[in-house]
């Protein structure tokens, strides 16, 4: 993307530099991302320590992201966080190169995972002061950027596993390197103040949310105990096509359908409001997993991956614009931790009973729970909206 030009449109260039960050880093998270669940495989372990992996890595960083958004938010100060996060999750994803057992992936993953929980509520908050007016706008350029470097990453990670044929080990030795230049666009960042809030204390700060915040926490939480970690939809894909070349085609194709309407979907919602956008992508989900629930023929595989990509896209960015559009300036960093919380929190819960699904019952199990209580959720969510006359 061409970065003058985008500053020309009105982009903030702490959001540009931000994006970049995470064009970067997410480029080094997706060579590794997509081959996790093949190496964990490798290494002994079966769909349910999948699910155990992919919730304790969601449900770790979540128990910091609303305390270092507060902190954040009580120090008034953003970009040495932010950078403390993505440096930690530099570092341990040197350490998970050299795991061998699965065990071991349990522990560096998760570890990995605390960067996350101390940069995103403190990051997420520069993209939203830097651009108050248009944050729909700069959330999606964010995101845009953010799985650009996915699609990047996952087309390395199939260059180095089904053409040079490197080891898992190796692959995520160089994501490792990748991850440390990330973070140079740091150079350049400039620290976004938030209120004045040293006063602040943690309990009374999530009390004064908003009601409609505490709400649309409440049914985004629901959501996120549907929205079932990737991992079990390669994993379904891994079966489908015995081949771990086409697993990660298909995540080029997820990644590619993010990244192409990422930043157009955060434009329409400025424009027509949340409501619409965002219960349109829960019910896309729903509609997503009941096609994985029937699918048992490649072709029809393809086209949900990218249908999967339009879903996160509508989603992802999204519902951390509404989060801030029902926040004050002075907790802004506090709702978005409490946000990344309590929706990362359900990740443990949802993997598991995920994974026990599949391997107690059958793949179509976890699926029809994803689909159901997406759909519910998704209902839940035009309730409030029509309620609240937001749409």
């Amino acid at each position: 993307m061409d970065t003058k030009r985008l500053i020309a449109r009105g982009i903030s260039r702490n959001v540009l530099l931000l994006s970049l960050v995470s064009f970067a880093n997410d480029a080094s998270s997706e060579i590794i991302m997509p081959i996790l669940p093949l190496f964990i495989v490798s290494l002994g372990g079966d769909e349910l320590i999948i699910g155990l992996v992919s919730g304790i890595m969601e449900s770790v960083s979540s128990l910091l992201k609303v305390v270092f958004g507060f902190v954040s938010d009580k120090l008034g100060k953003r970009k040495f966080l932010v950078l403390s996060g993505y440096s930690t999750s530099a570092l341990f994803k040197l350490l998970l190169s050299l795991s061998t057992a699965w065990h071991h992936v349990v522990a560096f993953t998760a570890l990995e995972r605390v960067g996350k929980g101390i940069r995103t509520a403190p990051r997420d908050a520069i993209i939203s002061e830097s651009m108050p007016e248009e944050r729909g706008k700069g959330f999606g350029i964010h995101r845009a950027f953010d799985t650009s470097g996915a699609v990047l990453g996952a087309i390395l990670a199939f260059i180095f596993i089904s053409i040079m044929g490197l080891a898992y080990n190796t692959v995520i030795l160089i994501a490792a390197v990748l991850a440390f230049v990330s973070l140079v666009p740091f150079i350049w960042i400039r620290d976004v103040k938030g209120g004045e809030n040293r006063k602040l204390e943690f309990i009374k700060g999530l009390k004064g949310t908003s009601r409609s915040l505490k709400i649309f926490l409440a049914i985004a939480t629901i959501f996120s105990l549907a929205n079932i970690s990737f991992m079990f939809f390669l994993r379904r894909a891994q079966v489908i096509y015995s081949d771990d070349s086409m697993v990660l085609l298909l995540y080029i194709i997820f990644n590619i359908s993010y990244a192409i309407f990422a930043y157009p979907f955060g434009i329409l919602s400025d424009k027509i409001g949340r409501g619409r956008v965002l219960t349109t992508g829960y019910i896309l989900f729903s509609l997503v997993c009941a096609g994985f629930v029937f699918s048992i023929q490649t072709q029809y595989i393809t086209p949900l991956f990218a249908l999967y990509g339009v879903v996160y896209a509508i989603i992802d960015g999204n519902q951390r614009a509404f989060v801030s559009d029902l926040s004050t300036e002075e907790l802004r960093a506090t709702s978005l931790g409490a946000f990344h919380t309590l929706i990362g929190l359900t990740a443990l819960p949802a993997g598991v009973i995920s994974g026990l699904l599949w391997t107690t019952i059958s793949y179509q199990a976890t699926f029809i729970y994803a689909s159901l209580l997406s759909l519910i959720a998704g209902v839940m969510l035009t309730a409030y909206f029509a309620r609240e006359r937001n749409i």
